[in-house]
């Protein structure tokens, strides 16, 4: 009982410590901020703070990291039903049950998530997810999505082109405040990477 009670709290302090680093990347900044500010606003002590991350840039690495590892772990789980779902003929595509599971995850994570993609949040975050979704879909490794010897146009550049459209919508959405579903989301980003922006725009039948 003791144990437990000792993760529950350890569980709820880096809890707290996420939300303070949340809104203080709101309303000053990541680069502005301090370990100090971190601690003033979770009402913790220094110490505290310092036995679980070594700076504010160690508990910002953690947190993305912690949020890559869970995007990772949806992608995983959910290949065979994208798979599927491309090798179907119906000229209709439904939304992949990867892309809903992955606009509910970031909907739950929509406060951080606005933060660090944010113009006052991590500007390096952008580059680590996209070089996180060459790996994990189009890596030369065999557990990728896409392989390297199928693609018609060179790796790099298809892994810029799909992590930019991909971030930038994830970014619209929550800058307008998460208004549509995640169904809807992933219906949207559905029709955009499988069919196209051309067709989306309606200049393509």
């Amino acid at each position: 009982m003791a144990n437990n009670n000792l993760d529950l709290r350890v569980i709820r302090t880096k809890e707290s410590i996420r939300q303070a680093l949340v809104e203080l990347i709101n309303e000053k900044g990541f680069d502005a901020l301090t370990v100090k500010d971190i601690t003033t606003k979770a009402n913790i002590n220094r110490g505290t703070f310092y036995a679980h991350y070594q700076d504010k840039f160690d508990l910002m690495t953690k947190c993305e990291e912690e949020i890559m590892l869970d995007m990772s772990t949806i992608t995983k789980q959910k290949y065979p039903s994208v798979i599927a779902a491309l090798e179907t003929d119906s000229e209709t595509l439904m939304p992949f049950s990867f892309t809903v599971s992955l606009f509910e995850y970031l909907n739950l994570n929509s406060g951080f998530m606005k933060a660090v993609l944010g113009p006052k949040g991590d500007l390096t975050f952008q580059t680590r997810w996209k070089e996180f979704m060459w790996k994990t879909l189009y890596g030369n490794n065999p557990t990728a999505f896409m392989k390297e010897e199928n693609l018609l146009v060179p790796g790099q550049y298809l892994a810029a082109y799909m992590g930019t459209a991909i971030i930038g919508v994830i970014q619209k959405w929550l800058e307008s405040g998460t208004k549509e579903s995640p169904l809807e989301m992933a219906r949207i980003l559905t029709t955009l990477t499988v069919n196209g922006p051309l067709f989306a725009a309606g200049l393509k039948k």
